[in-house]
C-alpha cells in the first residue's frame, strides 16, 4: 500500500516459508524502493543457504553490500538506504535479523511482545530516560535511523532466537504500521483475526 504521504511504496517483502523479510527503503533518500528491493532479493537469493541465526546474519550482511554496491554501479543513487527485518524459522526455533526500525513481534498466549529493538535516534532517547514514547510518536526527529543497510560496510544485524509453540503468532512490518498503530491496537487485532 502506498500511504498517504509518497507517491510510491519505498517497502519490499519476501514470503517464502520458513524465511520471510520485511525492508523499508529510507525515506526522503535517493532510491528506497530499489535499496530495499535489492536487499530483499539478495536474501531470497541465499535463502537455501539460510540454516540458522549465523547463515542468516550472513545473507543480510551479503544484502549490505549489494545495496552498498548497487549504488556504486547506478542500480541506485548513492545514499539510498534501507532498513531489513528477517525471520527464519526451523522446526520450533526462530531466527530474526534486524537493521533499522521494521520490526518482528511475537503474539505468545495472547500477548503481544516486541522481539526486536529500533535502531533510531528516538529509541536512544527512550533508553536515555529523555523522552516517553508518547512522545517519540509525534517528535520531529522520529524518522531518523541510527543503523540502516546501504550506508557502512561494517554494518552488523542483530540476531534475535526464540522458541516457539503452537499458536505463536510473528508479526513483521515496517514502520509504516508501528508508527501508526499502537502495540495495544496491534495485539488486538492479532488476537481477533485468524
Amino acid at each position: 500500500d502506498v500511504g498517504r504521504v509518497r507517491s510510491h511504496n519505498e517497502d519490499s517483502l519476501l514470503v517464502s516459508d520458513p524465511l520471510f523479510v520485511v525492508a523499508d527503503g529510507m525515506g526522503g533518500h535517493e532510491a528506497g524502493e530499489v535499496a530495499s528491493e535489492i536487499a530483499v532479493n539478495t536474501i531470497a537469493a541465499a535463502g537455501s543457504n539460510i540454516l540458522d541465526g549465523a547463515t542468516l546474519r550472513e545473507a543480510v550482511i551479503q544484502s549490505n553490500r549489494a545495496v552498498i554496491q548497487g549504488a556504486q554501479t547506478g542500480r541506485g543513487r548513492p545514499g539510498m538506504g534501507t532498513t531489513l527485518t528477517a525471520a527464519f524459522i526451523t522446526g520450533s526455533t526462530l531466527f530474526i535479523a534486524q537493521v533499522g526500525d521494521s520490526r518482528a513481534y511475537l503474539l505468545h498466549e495472547g500477548i503481544l511482545q516486541q522481539v526486536t529493538h529500533d535502531h533510531s535516534l528516538m529509541a536512544e532517547l527512550i533508553d536515555a530516560g529523555q523522552i516517553t514514547e508518547e512522545q517519540a510518536r509525534v517528535h520531529p526527529n522520529r524518522s531518523i535511523i541510527t543503523r540502516a543497510l546501504g550506508s557502512d560496510p561494517a554494518t552488523e544485524p542483530d540476531i534475535f532466537e526464540l522458541t516457539l509453540v503452537p499458536g505463536d503468532r510473528l508479526l513483521l512490518c515496517s514502520d509504516g504500521l508501528s508508527g501508526m498503530v499502537l502495540d495495544d491496537g496491534l495485539q488486538e487485532i492479532l488476537s481477533r483475526v485468524p
